[in-house]
């Protein structure tokens, strides 16, 4: 069952009334006032003075302080086509109230309404949601072909994957009325790119898609390892697509975070050491998360790149040693020091590591499907892979491990000959590395607040002194955004998910600081702004200069220690679910 695709929106004082184009005897009403959703028949309940404009869909609804809001896609572009269908891309959303005041709230409470409505607004301009009218995107092509022809007959949100439905809290409101399906939009997170190509004078259409889970979903330093139910941080499922001439092919990978419990909480440090959580039943969760990884997906190679000595290292061996403990004959665990294996810009190196999966590359194959229906081959196990942010080691080895695969595709589609490779096609060569460079950012964004680092190895095949630069202006901002600001993202995702509802009679997004937060900063930006000026205002250092250059000096340094040393006292943590607690106010 397919969604309306084309909606007219018409706001009265007491209603909104959401028309569908191509159906317009089939009117959703939304009474701002009682808060009940109906649908009635025909243009006549539609008031002559209403304020009417065209909408792309409904996200949904969500409740504030302020009472329910209305969420609606005012802008929508093409992201391309799958498998015959047209695939949107959300480029502008507005956020309405179903209340005509806000007179009814008190000043502490307006100004916590705002801070909520800036969370979801905030979610929502997250790159990049994706949805479809007729293709049900949350699921892969394997997948779908694998259901019953009954399946596709159920409404669109009711079969789609919830793993990657974002807005499943803010539907709720319509899903508990079957009737009202055809409005019911499931929009999904993550990465969507289609190229229709070239490859030795034949014509194809390339897509990537990758599926950002909404289970355990944050940011890069709140939201790390596994839960008790198995659902591990930034878990993301990717999907290549090849389509020529009506035969379809299809390989899936998988990243997420190092599947047992542990964490890397910000602290000012560049680097907080990563630790593993004691006394946490790791077996237990690691087996739950490659329960269902086996389910879904069949066979799978764990791909673990992060360093194997240091703290990463420490992370590592227990990874591995509970690995070893599970002992699965569906689940195999490659190790591979990814900055040591690849030090001084060796990045040829990761060839080693192909080479060790290549056996479960040609066992595990991909999905087949030709034209006339039939299957030719299904694939039958995953490469998992990590690093310790599963971001950018992690999308290098997934590029890598995907022209791979394309290598294999093409052959069998009979695109390239025998002796014919990929990176001889260089227009191709060149998208291939651009898209997955594009997809790196956009999934690094949505988990880090930046883009990629190591994007100039996959655009260009090799390192260079640019893209180190490029790295380490991301790097700066990581560190600002994650210390900084990561504690209102990751409130933000939590509000638009579900897992923190509003209370009317509960604040909690002010939280008083005292004095003693701003005084050590306020030293160090004092002293250090005295330090230059004493540097650059006199002609020549004098012994009175000298002596105020080493007082401000001193009092820069020995306030950036103090603040360091109590960095986690400055990190902006999350206010709305209670995972992480803010430590004890600082003494001084």
């Amino acid at each position: 069952m397919d969604v309306h695709d084309s909606l007219i929106l018409h706001e009265t004082p007491d209603q909104f009334l959401i028309e569908p184009i191509h159906d317009p005897g089939n009117i959703l009403v939304i009474d701002r006032l009682n808060q009940e959703f109906s649908l009635v028949d025909g243009k006549k309940h539609i008031p002559s003075t209403s304020k009417s404009r065209s909408i792309f869909g409904i996200v949904g609804t969500i409740r504030l302080l302020a009472g329910p809001y209305l969420v609606v896609i005012t802008k929508c572009s093409k992201a391309g086509m799958v498998n015959g269908q047209d695939i949107w891309k959300i480029d502008e959303t507005e956020i309405l109230p179903f209340a005509r005041t806000i007179l009814h709230l008190n000043e502490e409470q307006l100004a916590e309404n705002q801070v909520y409505k800036a969370m979801i607004e905030h979610v929502l301009n997250i790159p990049h949601f994706y949805f479809s009218y007729t293709y049900d995107l949350t699921h892969s092509l394997q997948r779908l072909h694998n259901t019953m022809p009954e399946f596709l007959q159920i409404p669109l949100h009711e079969r789609a994957d919830e793993r990657f439905v974002w807005n499943r809290h803010l539907i709720r409101d319509f899903v508990s009325q079957p009737q009202m399906a055809k409005f019911v939009l499931p929009v999904m997170l993550g990465f969507v790119q289609t190229h229709h190509c070239t490859v030795n004078r034949k014509k194809l259409l390339y897509t990537l898609i990758s599926r950002r889970c909404c289970y355990r979903a944050g940011t890069r330093f709140f939201m790390r390892g596994v839960d008790q139910e198995g659902q591990v941080a930034n878990y993301v499922e990717t999907e290549q697509i090849v389509e020529y001439q009506g035969d379809k092919c299809s390989f899936i990978q998988t990243r997420g975070s190092i599947p047992i419990f542990w964490s890397q909480l910000p602290n000012l440090k560049y680097k907080p050491k990563p630790e593993a959580v004691q006394g946490a039943n790791h077996l237990e969760g690691l087996s739950r998360h490659f329960d269902f990884q086996v389910l879904n997906y069949g066979k799978q190679v764990i791909l673990n790149l992060i360093d194997q000595k240091g703290a990463e290292g420490k992370l590592e061996k227990a990874f591995s040693d509970v690995i070893n403990s599970f002992r699965s004959p569906f689940v195999k665990y490659e190790a591979f020091d990814f900055h040591h294996e690849c030090r001084k810009m060796r990045y040829d190196r990761l060839s080693v590591l192909l080479d060790r999966v290549s056996a479960e590359q040609e066992e595990y194959v991909y999905f087949m499907l030709l034209k006339d229906g039939t299957v030719v081959r299904q694939q039958d196990g995953v490469f998992r892979t990590n690093c310790i942010d599963c971001l950018d080691r992690t999308n290098v080895l997934q590029s890598l491990l995907a022209r791979r695969n394309l290598q294999q595709v093409f052959l069998k589609l009979g695109v390239l000959g025998e002796g014919q490779r990929i990176e001889d096609q260089q227009d191709f060569e060149n998208l291939f590395k651009n898209i997955w460079a594009d997809h790196a950012d956009v999934i690094s964004t949505q988990y880090s607040g930046t883009g990629a680092l190591k994007t100039d190895f996959t655009r260009l095949g090799k390192r260079t002194k640019s893209g180190l630069l490029r790295d380490g202006l991301n790097s700066l901002v990581r560190y600002y955004k994650n210390n900084l600001a990561d504690g209102f993202r990751q409130d933000a995702i939590d509000l638009f998910l579900g897992n923190y509802v509003v209370e009317q009679s509960r604040l909690v997004i002010r939280i008083e600081r005292s004095w003693k937060y701003l005084l050590l900063p306020g030293i160090w930006c004092i002293a250090t702004t005295m330090v230059f000026v004493t540097l650059l205002l006199p002609n020549e250092l004098s012994t009175e200069s000298l002596l105020y250059l080493l007082f401000w000096s001193g009092m820069a340094v020995v306030s950036s220690y103090f603040i360091v040393a109590n960095g986690n006292e400055f990190v902006d943590w999350p206010k709305l679910v209670g995972r992480h607690q803010p430590p004890i106010q600082l003494e001084l």
